[in-house]
């Protein structure tokens, strides 16, 4: 299947809405996605020590087996809202609940089946009278067409510039199985996830115990890998629902690691469109570390380059400042022998074994300023772990945005 090519699991749907949480009534607020049996759901959430309400709300309530709906809200976060934020977090649920049990009441859904999410501003309340008109707007409009899912993810999008789709849809055991994505986030981007979100979908039926540390195995490799602030927000959430509709008896052994790698590829492809729409960005910049003695090191160097607002001002400024990017590795807190780091910046060598060696800073100079993607490669050593961080560059523009986001 090509990869642009956006197919929900079976049995989901997908709709968006504007009910006016957000003062433009040009851009959707409100996401629905419903499964039409009960699912598996699992989270990843916040590492922040301030949980935003949907956060704690989710928390309690995964793992479990039997989820049909996952609803968000854009425009305001319900963070830092005290107990209102949590009644309005679960009022939101129960009106779920309640729409869809009406659309088909042969189907009835309790309140504790339905997930939620929210973005935006935080320390506002949420315009319950709009969400609580708007839902059953969002139910009639679920479809499983792509229309409907662009709908779905552009209504919980914020800052972003375009909605974050991704599919994939493989054969494992005999079984066609799909697995799907949205997500949204633009900035407050670091690792532990930030500000934002995603809605994981399968028809792969998965045990519950096997699908959390699948999600955290996936979130590891994709949404703690990504940057553009180092911002870990109140509401970054992941959740994954399987639904098992593919059919079949829960996967194990070589076909549940088949479907864990496809899980990993979609996480991926949603993490990385986060830096890549990175507010006021000019460029990706993906950084390569080889030759650590643990996956956890490699992670730790790369992130630390990421990080460094001196190598992302170099790379927006289309300046080969391998020194810059030497150092950042220095100050990591991982050892590793000074002496056999070699970097190169779009394929090109411009340190070795320790050593600067010549090479044409006016190639490489072009080669960032000409392309939105800039690849960093570090190799530290004999070791064989490596890791991948995907961050983004520093601009005016990016400085702009954030000042003016409330004011």
């Amino acid at each position: 299947m090509p990869e642009n090519q956006f197919t929900l699991p079976k049995g989901f749907s997908a709709g968006g809405v504007y009910c006016g949480v957000k003062s433009d009534a040009t851009k959707l607020d409100l996401s629905l996605v419903v499964s039409d049996r009960p699912a598996v759901g699992v989270g990843v959430y916040t590492k922040n020590l301030v949980k935003a309400a949907p956060v704690l709300l989710d928390r309690e309530r995964t793992p479990g087996e039997r989820f049909r709906a996952i609803v968000t809200n854009s425009g305001v976060a319900n963070a830092c809202t005290g107990e209102r934020g949590m009644q309005d977090a679960l009022r939101m649920t129960a009106l779920v609940a309640e729409s869809l049990s009406q659309a088909a009441p042969h189907e009835p859904v309790a309140p504790e089946q339905v997930l939620v999410m929210s973005t935006g501003v935080i320390g506002e309340h949420l315009p319950m009278d709009k969400i609580a008109a708007g839902i059953p707007a969002v139910v009639a409009d679920l479809g499983s067409d792509a229309a409907a899912v662009e709908r779905s993810a552009r209504a919980i999008m914020t800052t972003d510039t375009v909605p974050k789709v991704r599919s994939r849809t493989v054969e494992i055991g005999g079984r066609r199985v799909t697995v799907s994505g949205v997500a949204k986030g633009a900035a407050m981007i670091g690792p532990n996830m930030a500000t934002m979100l995603a809605a994981v979908l399968t028809d792969a039926p998965v045990a519950a115990a096997d699908a959390q540390p699948a999600l955290a195995e996936a979130v590891d490799e994709s949404f703690h890998s990504i940057s553009v602030d180092g911002h870990t927000s109140t509401n970054d959430t992941v959740l994954l629902l399987a639904s098992g509709a593919a059919g079949g008896a829960p996967l194990a052994g070589r076909d549940l690691r088949a479907w864990v790698a496809t899980l990993v590829e979609v996480c991926e492809d949603l993490a990385v469109a986060i830096p890549t729409d990175g507010e006021g960005a000019d460029h990706l910049i993906t950084v390569e570390v080889h030759g650590c003695a643990t996956e956890a090191d490699a992670r730790r160097i790369g992130k630390t380059i990421a990080d460094s607002p001196l190598v992302k001002t170099a790379v927006a400024g289309a300046d080969p400042n391998w020194g810059r990017i030497v150092s950042a590795a220095g100050y990591a807190g991982v050892p590793f022998d000074p002496m056999e780091v070699s970097l190169l910046i779009n394929g090109a060598l411009v340190y070795e074994k320790g050593t600067p060696v010549p090479f044409d800073e006016a190639t490489v100079s072009d080669s960032i300023r000409s392309s939105r993607d800039t690849q960093l490669l570090l190799l530290l050593g004999e070791g064989h772990a490596t890791a991948r961080f995907w961050t983004t560059d520093l601009t005016a523009e990016y400085v702009r945005l954030n000042a003016d986001y409330r004011t």
